[in-house]
């Protein structure tokens, strides 16, 4: 295993977990346009079965909510990895975005569409 890092893949909407230039690991998002201040609905995470048991997953959360902060975009947690992240981790209170009947529509809307 060489160097773990975390790159955001904007154009594939996602965060990439990355074992040198090899891809282990993603955290899939949409950016929700339909509100006030901008949103970012999480609705897959995943570690390559390789990599699992090393913590790995927090690294990706991690580093995309950190980054998703940053950029002052909400976080709307739909998937169960990054629920369950926000839940354990106080210091994205503020910025969490409860999960809405309209972010599911859009969501199932957007993705039907890729």
């Amino acid at each position: 295993m060489s160097e773990i890092t975390v790159n955001h893949n904007e154009e594939r909407h996602r965060f990439e977990l990355l074992d040198g230039g090899k891809v282990i690991g993603k955290a899939v998002y949409r950016e929700y346009p339909e509100s006030s201040s901008p949103q970012r609905i999480f609705y897959h995470t995943e570690v390559s079965e390789e990599y699992g048991g090393q913590g790995l997953g927090i690294t990706l959360a991690t580093a995309a909510l950190e980054a998703t902060v940053a950029d002052g975009v909400g976080i709307v947690p739909v998937c169960p990895f990054i629920k369950k992240f926000v839940r354990r981790h106080h210091e994205y209170d503020a910025s969490v975005v409860p999960v809405s009947p309209q972010h599911l529509q859009f969501l199932d809307s957007a993705l039907r569409r890729a």
